[in-house]
């Protein structure tokens, strides 16, 4: 299974470690709120505003090189656009993931 790391980000800044840090500073700093708007949008039914949360969050699961994690994120945000919440406990569990890494 598939977990949280810094590959792609490191390949994106090479040895920019000030750089790299500032990325990760913005996700960490970014993630919680990104997670409790979507929280919200998805417990009151507000499908299409929960899939453009889906959408940002996306980004950050795929500079945490998560590649099956933003796989599922991209399934998850076009079914939550016809309102099927099929893959949330999947979802769920990739957000708590990222939640547990970020706070090493």
């Amino acid at each position: 299974m598939e977990q949280p790391n810094l590959t792609f980000i490191k390949e994106i800044v090479g040895d920019d470690e000030a750089f790299q840090k500032s990325l990760l500073d913005i996700i960490k700093k970014e993630f919680p709120e990104e997670v409790k708007l979507f929280t919200k949008n998805f417990s009151q039914k507000k499908f299409k505003e929960a899939s453009s949360d889906v959408h940002k969050l996306k980004h950050k699961i795929s500079l945490l090189a998560l590649k099956e994690g933003f796989d599922l994120a991209s399934d998850f945000e076009n079914e939550l656009k016809k309102g099927n919440t099929a893959l949330h406990s999947d979802f769920l569990e990739i957000l708590n993931k990222i939640h547990l890494y970020l706070l090493v």
